[in-house]
């Protein structure tokens, strides 16, 4: 007979940093920025992967990893399917939840806002920095959709590089491209010891200034 898991006593005692009101940038993008270049600099695995919730039409919920490619003034953007599971839910319901969590740093910082496409041009830029493989990749895949097996996705892959074999510069696919999630709320979570964790919540004010308070945890 198998044992059990057993996960109830599973906890780690966070203790390395601390934060304070008076410590973080009054804008919420610069702290993002620095916590992003220390996350860079520790050599965090994956620093830009987040996870990406969603919900459709009737609020249920469905949520994936995904990876931070730009940050700018107005958000946080990613480039997807538009016609993938959760490119349709932002179509339904352009409001979505991103939680990036660094472990090595005991750090967590949540995004909630609205959602919009970026201009075509910018994913036309990204696409075609991408290595060609990906933007193969991009044409191959309907995804989401159920597919028989592998081998669908690697004769598509075969025909769409036969199709653009004669072409330097390869089109973005009609149905790729990129998302700004522009945020209403950024909350940075620092580890304590004993649960005590230290959370600073952003809220974006009518005015177009941000709100910062402390949150108990």
């Amino acid at each position: 007979m198998e044992t059990p898991l057993s996960l109830a006593d599973i906890r780690i005692n966070y203790s390395l940093k601390e934060l304070t009101v008076e410590a973080v940038s009054s804008d919420p993008f610069k702290q993002f920025g620095t916590w992003m270049q220390e996350a860079l600099t520790a050599k965090v695995e994956e620093p830009t992967a987040f996870t990406l919730s969603t919900a459709d039409a009737q609020g249920k919920p469905t949520a994936r990893i995904v990876l931070l490619k730009a940050l700018g003034p107005e958000g946080f953007v990613f480039y997807t399917n538009y016609e993938s599971r959760k490119g349709q839910q932002l179509l339904e319901n352009p409001y979505a939840a991103l939680t990036f969590f660094w472990p090595s740093l005991e750090r967590q910082v949540r995004i909630e806002g609205n959602v919009e496409r970026v201009p075509a041009e910018a994913s036309d830029s990204y696409f075609h920095s991408r290595p060609r493989g990906s933007q193969l990749g991009a044409w191959s895949s309907p995804q989401s959709q159920p597919i028989e097996d592998r081998s669908v996705l690697e004769n598509l892959a075969k025909e769409y590089e036969a199709k653009f074999s004669d072409l330097d510069v390869m089109p973005r696919p009609p149905h790729w491209g990129g998302y700004l999630v522009k945020p209403q709320k950024i909350e940075f979570w620092q580890g304590r010891q004993n649960r005590l964790h230290d959370r600073l919540l952003y809220e974006l004010q009518p005015d177009g200034t941000w709100h910062l308070q402390r949150l108990a945890p």
